[in-house]
């Protein structure tokens, strides 16, 4: 079953539940999978996409969470924080550190990177390698590290 199909099932339910945190964040993740279903014009979005999509999404809710806790306004916090939640059921489990990292000196060495100059290439294989498992910012963390 596709993933916007799993969306729309899981609307369903919390409708009928009243739930209003996990409808609010489910519209926001159709909304946005429509919005990029006009702008590819291809009509169907590959699995790839829908997991970039749905990244997206968690990443701005929980940026937002993060400044709100800064400014003390946990009330406004929290739902973003749960809306990310919901949307993560979506995206398939996340790889741990040392994970990430084997998979990273795997492709340096398939690669035959040599320094900082090689990172791109380097960036670009793991990240398609691990879409959806691995944030870009670890990748990019973990790359830099084994590179130097």
């Amino acid at each position: 079953m596709s993933v916007q199909k799993q969306v729309m099932d899981k609307m369903k339910e919390a409708m009928k539940s009243k739930d209003t945190v996990a409808l609010t964040a489910l519209r926001a993740l159709k909304s946005a999978f429509m919005l990029a279903n006009t702008e590819v014009g291809s009509g169907e979005l590959s699995e790839g996409d829908e997991m970039k999509i749905i990244q997206k999404q968690v990443k701005q809710r929980k940026d937002s969470a993060a400044v709100f806790s800064e400014q003390g306004r946990s009330d406004l916090a929290e739902p973003e924080l749960a809306e990310a939640a919901i949307l993560e059921q979506f995206l398939p489990e996340a790889l741990s550190e040392e994970e990430i990292e084997k998979v990273v000196k795997e492709t340096i060495a398939k690669v035959g990177a040599e320094g900082m100059k090689d990172m791109g290439k380097v960036m670009g294989i793991v990240s398609k390698q691990l879409a959806g498992q691995a944030d870009g910012k670890t990748i990019s963390t973990l790359v830099r590290k084994n590179l130097i």
